[in-house]
Parts: structure tokens; C-alpha cells; sequence
């Protein structure tokens, strides 16, 4: 069916915008947190930005396995 096909790209569209936007929140938050540790007198430390790489990685990691299963499904179904 054309509705897998369609699902198929648009779960893989959004893994990868999940990716692109997981490195630019990291990156912010890790930058601001380093100057917030160096002169704005935060205790916690920079390397607490990479905890979002969870959420943010459970999302891609979904969003794959949806895509997959359409993928899967479209190929059945020809």
C-alpha cells in the first residue's frame, strides 16, 4: 500500500531531524553550562548537557523501529 511507503519516510524523516535537533540542543546546553560553571557560579558541571542524548535517543530509536516495521510491512503487502 502507499500508506506504508509514506510512513516509512516520514518516521525515517523524523529520526533524522531528532538526531540534528539532539546535537544542537546538547551543544547549546553544554555551552551554557560550561559559562554558567566558569562565571555564573553553577554547581553542576558541563558534562550533564549529555544526559538529553537519552530522551532525545529513545525518540530516534522509535522513530527507526517504525519505519523499519512500515518498511517491512510495504514490502509484504507488494
Amino acid at each position: 500500500m502507499k500508506n506504508y511507503k509514506r510512513l516509512t519516510g516520514l518516521f525515517a524523516a523524523l529520526a533524522i531531524l531528532l538526531s540534528n535537533v539532539m546535537c544542537a540542543a546538547v551543544a547549546y546546553n553544554y555551552c551554557t553550562l560550561q559559562w554558567c560553571g566558569k562565571y555564573g557560579g553553577c554547581s553542576a558541571p558541563a558534562d550533564t548537557a549529555f544526559l538529553l542524548c537519552i530522551p532525545y535517543g529513545v525518540g530516534i530509536a522509535i522513530c527507526v523501529l517504525l519505519a523499519w516495521f512500515f518498511a517491512k510491512k510495504h514490502q509484504t503487502s507488494i
